[in-house]
């Protein structure tokens, strides 16, 4: 069934989309969304910090694993920024507490990572439904028009970022672009609407895609700096998404608290 044809799941998505607002926020907000997920962060540094270990050991396994097989690699890697959103979901929960004036720490972790339904769950899958198919759609590009065998990362430096003789990494960089504009636009807020209140999986996405229409602007930022800071990180040969991870999903929570007026929605205790 086609998502995007008019059908009883989508109406009821986009109805349970409409009981409530999108908030408007100045060009420059992300960076004050950087400052209060720092204020978090060092708030309750036990266990944003311990997610940002276990986050930056599981890059570090991914590159030592995938190092010498190119598509390996790139489709581990690729799954792992992609569900990223969702494994902050403790970091969410945090900064939630935070908010009530509540005590957290690991025991809100666990918690939330105990979902009495299974509305995170689905959205981790349908975001590595779409890693896979950015992969696979990589894998077709390069293999058919690199002109040689793509087998390792060496293979893919030589033979497509540094080929001068040939525009198919630019063309490479744009597709994934483009690709990735529509998953970023629908996980904006997604994840921390879905932990904070009682909403459909595409309820949410619609909101968020919301967000990203209506104030193109601050999310276009906000990209930029998420994805700046990531690499950042990831150049620092992981050690630094240590702490740029546990950040960026603290601030991820101030961004869904600053763009989505919840008021006319139930939420989750």
């Amino acid at each position: 069934m086609n998502i995007l044809m008019p059908n009883k799941y989508t109406e009821k998505a986009l109805a349970e989309s409409r009981r409530f607002g999108v908030k408007p926020v100045p060009p420059l907000r992300p960076l004050g969304w950087l400052a209060r997920g720092w204020a978090d962060m060092t708030c309750c540094p036990g266990p944003s910090l311990l997610h940002g270990v276990v986050l930056a050991l599981l890059g570090a396994l991914i590159f030592l694993v995938g190092r010498d097989r190119f598509w390996l690699l790139a489709g581990a890697f690729s799954g792992f920024l992609l569900v990223a959103p969702i494994l902050a979901t403790g970091l969410y929960a945090i900064s939630r507490d935070l908010e009530l004036n509540r005590h957290p720490g690991l025991h809100t972790v666990l918690k939330v990572w105990r979902p009495r339904d299974g509305r995170l769950i689905v959205f981790g899958l349908l975001l590595a439904f779409a890693g896979t198919g950015w992969v696979m759609t990589s894998a077709s590009l390069i293999t058919g028009f690199a002109g040689v065998p793509v087998a390792r990362p060496i293979d893919f430096l030589r033979h497509v970022v540094l080929n001068e003789q040939s525009h198919l990494f630019e063309v490479w960089l744009g597709m994934g672009a483009v690709l990735a504009a529509p998953v970023f636009a629908s996980t904006v807020i997604a994840v921390p609407l879905l932990l904070d209140r009682q909403i459909g999986v595409l309820g949410a996405v619609f909101t968020s895609w919301r967000v990203v229409m209506e104030y193109p602007a601050p999310v276009a930022l906000w990209a930029v700096l998420v994805m700046s800071l990531t690499l950042l990180g990831m150049a620092t040969l992981m050690l630094g998404l240590v702490v740029v991870l546990p950040w960026l999903g603290h601030a991820s929570w101030h961004a869904y608290r600053d763009l989505v007026d919840t008021s006319g929605l139930t939420r989750n205790d």
